[in-house]
């Protein structure tokens, strides 16, 4: 085997430990001579063994070295394939609380076969069956007497300070984890977190006290001669970590769509909406699908009818209440097959990190076997002026098949978008929207809705009928 087939992975470069490559688009880890030690100590130790067995951290099959891509090899892995690869600030506020307790979770249990995280970033978590994973076998280092926990500072700016801005301040603070890929800084959170947090201890210390130690120490040489932690004192950071985490509790508020499919919003009778399950659940078992993406998915109530069937379901909206809901009805249910996310359509997440490579943005981590874009496109054309041609390029790109909902001007909910503006959406019609997505899907079933003039159209991508 060449190195010319090999291709390391554009998000796995800063550990000295190992990396991912890919080959004919498998994906391996390569485990570095250097951490040989703390690798053999992982797996011979049992630590490996209960995490997997706890549905903690994901699996691995160890290969041949043959596939390394150096002589630096100590190891090759194969991982169990996460079928979606998505992003903190992808997250509602409780999919980040359960990542961060998961976190601190593996850190007890490490600590128990002498182990420690030696990072903590939300990077190396993803939702695999409905719970949040490690997903980086190499995230651990043999614990030393008097250590400190290196990932500690790691761990505040990913979780912590960015819950405590979720919950205190606006949850739509989460989104500074776009900007700042490392975590939110402290100095910043605890500018930004009201004053009431200072009589809470979590906080206090973790943030308030940590970002202002930062600050004092910060032009002053580092010395760690002396810095010894004790494995009381270290379990009692990890504890006082845990309390301060789960005692986070967001209040969720009255957004403009969180109960889109309990009130009058819809506009579907009983029997609308009844029919409408049945058309798209038709679709689905027409298509038979691997993976759905539901692209403004609301609380999830369509994105189920994917998942009831064993489909691994991304179920996408801008509305942080709303995929709070999902997430945690989902997590109620046992729901194993769905990922609810935040994404705002008109600002989808993008090529961000190092050589902007290190975090894709959603249209690299396309395509899905089947979109679902049900009551949406009325709003992106016309409370976002985007128009129908640029809405089927932009599917095109998404989806190999497509579910796609027409809402015509004569129903009430275009009517109030448009009474908050000027009409000039003249080719707002169906044949202006099935002229512009014809070019680039076949459509090959639509169903009218009963007692609605809204249809559902089944198409598929003309680019894969080639």
């Amino acid at each position: 085997m060449t190195s010319s087939c090999r291709r390391i992975h554009r998000s796995s470069f800063r550990d000295p430990s190992g990396f991912l490559f890919e080959t004919d688009d498998i994906l391996y880890r390569q485990v570095n001579n250097s951490y040989k030690l703390h690798y053999d100590y992982l797996i011979d130790s049992g630590l490996y063994e209960e995490l997997v067995a706890l549905k903690m951290m994901i699996p691995h099959k160890e290969v041949d070295t043959a596939f390394a891509v150096s002589n630096s090899a100590y190891k090759v892995l194969r991982p169990q394939v996460v079928k979606f690869i998505s992003y903190p600030y992808e997250w509602c506020f409780s999919e980040l609380k359960h990542a961060a307790l998961a976190m601190l979770d593996i850190q007890k249990i490490a600590f128990k076969y002498g182990m420690c995280l030696k990072d903590a970033s939300a990077y190396n978590v993803q939702f695999v069956d409905g719970q949040p994973m490690l997903i980086d076998t190499l995230s651990f280092e043999i614990y030393e007497e008097g250590s400190p926990w290196v990932a500690y500072r790691q761990f505040c700016q990913h979780f912590l300070a960015t819950l405590a801005l979720m919950c205190h301040v606006d949850v739509r603070l989460g989104q500074l984890l776009r900007v700042h890929l490392d975590g939110i800084p402290l100095d910043m959170a605890s500018g930004l977190l009201p004053l009431r947090t200072y009589l809470k201890f979590g906080i206090l210390s973790h943030i308030h006290l940590h970002a202002r130690s930062q600050t004092l120490f910060s032009d002053k040489p580092i010395s760690t001669a002396n810095k010894t932690v004790s494995r009381v004192a270290l379990q009692g950071i990890i504890d006082s970590l845990y309390v301060a985490v789960k005692g986070l509790k967001w209040r969720q508020g009255n957004t403009d769509w969180f109960d889109y499919y309990s009130d009058t919003k819809h506009n579907y009778s009983s029997e609308g909406t009844s029919h409408k399950k049945t058309i798209v659940q038709d679709y689905i078992e027409n298509i038979s699908p691997t993976l759905v993406w539901d692209l403004g998915a609301n609380d999830g109530t369509y994105s189920r009818l994917a998942t009831s069937q064993g489909i691994p379901t991304v179920a996408f909206d801008s509305d942080p209440t709303a995929v709070e809901i999902n997430y945690l009805d989902s997590v109620s249910k046992g729901d194993i097959h769905m990922i609810p996310l935040l994404l705002d359509l008109t600002n989808p997440s993008a090529d961000i990190g190092w050589s902007n490579e290190e975090r894709l943005s959603l249209s690299r981590r396309a395509p899905a076997d089947l979109v679902m874009a049900l009551a949406l496109v009325h709003h992106l054309v016309i409370s976002n002026n985007v128009p129908f041609v640029r809405l089927a390029e932009w599917f095109s790109l998404m989806g190999k098949t497509l579910i796609v909902e027409f809402v015509p001007k004569s129903d009430s909910q275009v009517a109030r978008l448009l009474s908050y503006r000027k009409d000039v959406f003249d080719d707002y019609t169906r044949t202006a929207f099935e002229r512009a997505f014809e070019k680039l899907f076949v459509i090959m079933k639509v169903s009218n809705i009963n007692d609605s003039n809204r249809l559902i159209y089944l198409m598929q991508n003309r680019s894969d009928l080639k």
